[in-house]
């Protein structure tokens, strides 16, 4: 996933994939249509690492909430830059632009999708109903769950590889307080509509992979 240290290594976008679609190819009914599976859990929960197992077996288009952002962060725009400003401090991006991101992909992978997995979305109730109006319910809700300490101890070891502006010791500290502030009213939510699954992510890969195609296989 591209990333930048500065504004003068940003990207001038010739043409914007993914981010603006003509009126002509939004087919609302179609998009609706699609079976959705979200993919919750907080950062480390090994969530991308599932989703690719997942993609693998039952070919669903995968949509990653944190890689459209830093996608769009890496724009000389304004929007990239607020993006990118509100990314480094552990901040939540605002409801309006990850609405528009998500909902444009979607759009834009729907002539081939099977089935869309997002993941890392939504992050608050707000997202959650916003979701439903644009698109719909999903079929189900997986959420993966690890202590603070397992959290902690991966995404500092991926920091040492990855080179993500948002993986620090300062802002994964954010990021962990702000999921763990607004996890109980998204799980709430969720279990109220019956669709919550959730699946301990300590396990070994594939002990959590099994579990979760135990829960992708139970959908009618």
């Amino acid at each position: 996933m591209p990333e930048v240290d500065s504004y003068k290594d940003c990207i001038i976008p010739a043409k914007r994939t993914g981010s603006t679609i003509p009126a002509e190819y939004a087919d609302e009914k179609k998009l609706r249509a699609q079976p959705v599976i979200l993919i919750l859990g907080g950062p480390g929960t090994g969530r991308n690492t599932q989703c690719e197992k997942i993609v693998t077996k039952y070919g669903f288009t995968h949509l990653c909430i944190g890689d459209l952002l830093r996608v769009e962060a890496t724009y000389c725009t304004p929007r990239g830059r607020q993006i990118r400003d509100t990314m480094q401090k552990g901040d939540n991006v605002s409801l309006d632009i990850v609405m528009e991101l998500l909902r444009n992909n979607m759009l834009a992978k729907l002539d081939t999708a099977k089935g869309f997995l997002i993941d890392g979305f939504p992050r608050d109730v707000a997202q959650a109903e916003e979701f439903e109006k644009l698109v719909g319910l999903p079929k189900v809700v997986i959420m993966y769950e690890c202590s603070p300490e397992t959290m902690v101890a991966r995404l500092l070891i991926r920091g040492q590889t990855s080179h993500r502006f948002d993986d620090n010791e300062e802002t994964i500290k954010k990021r962990m307080d702000g999921y763990f502030k607004l996890k109980e009213s998204i799980v709430n939510y969720y279990q109220n509509k019956k669709l919550l699954r959730k699946i301990l992510g300590e396990e070994s890969r594939e002990d959590v992979f099994l579990k979760t195609c135990a829960v992708l296989d139970s959908l009618e």
